[in-house]
């Protein structure tokens, strides 16, 4: 496993493809009120997926902070990320480690986004500071934990929802539950997605929070596909982001 020294180009397309994936997931707030994801729970003593949807969209909805965990495992379209974890902040700040992989060299980068402003460094050399617009057409940070957009457009356009399973994650009682996502919805957040993609969710039993999520992505071209799992923790926990100096 070569790494590299840092590279604008590549780190701004490795960190903007990662935050998109972040978007996608921690972005998951308050949905739309008709959520289609309405087929009946796969076991008459399980909650309807609809409803658990539209729970744990308003429970992420009030989330300030969380610490996050994302593996891609696979080869997917558009997407370098093979490993990220840090913390998000509702105000779209963020901060953490990331590993992409592009031609088949892995570079280690750390992050911190704050405001208009990101600070990218590789495995050597110092901060390098750019302006958040170079990654903009790629994705919003601000849309991180905002209640009008990220995951909560996603979960509003779900369909075939179906409860299926009662199960633990890291010792907490959760809900499975699978649905289809549109990709005029999902190809925003998560880049190559396209036609209709498989994903699951685990909510909490209690709090109704988001704790795993994963989406099976599609094959595309050359690149045969791969699951993105995302696993939050640490919700509202005190967080204090600021530039590197």
């Amino acid at each position: 496993m070569s790494r590299t020294q840092y590279r604008p180009g590549r780190l701004v397309a490795g960190i903007a493809a990662l935050a998109a994936v972040v978007v996608a997931l921690a972005g998951c707030t308050g949905g739309d009120k008709d959520n289609k994801s309405s087929a009946p729970a796969a076991d008459q003593n399980l909650p309807a997926a609809e409803g658990l949807l539209k729970d744990s969209s308003a429970a992420m909805g009030s989330i300030k902070t969380a610490k996050f965990l994302i593996t891609a495992d696979g080869t997917i379209a558009g997407l370098a990320l093979k490993r990220a974890d840090g913390v998000l902040t509702k105000e779209g700040n963020a901060q953490g480690t990331a590993q992409i992989e592009q031609l088949g060299t892995t570079t280690d980068l750390s992050f911190t986004i704050v405001g208009k402003t990101m600070w990218l460094k590789g495995a050597t050399g110092d901060y390098q500071q750019l302006p958040l617009a170079l990654a903009a057409t790629v994705y919003d940070p601000s849309a991180i934990l905002d209640p009008e957009r990220g995951i909560a457009k996603v979960l509003s356009t779900a369909t075939e929802g179906k409860t299926e399973a009662a199960e633990s994650v890291d010792g907490q009682a959760t809900y499975r539950v699978s649905a289809k996502f549109v990709a005029d919805d999902l190809s925003k957040i998560v880049p190559g997605v396209t036609g209709t993609v498989p994903g699951k969710l685990w909510i909490a039993k209690d709090s109704k929070r988001l704790l795993k999520a994963a989406f099976a992505l599609p094959a595309s071209g050359e690149s045969k596909g791969g699951t993105v799992t995302v696993t939050f923790t640490e919700f509202d926990a005190a967080v204090s982001i600021a530039p590197p100096k």
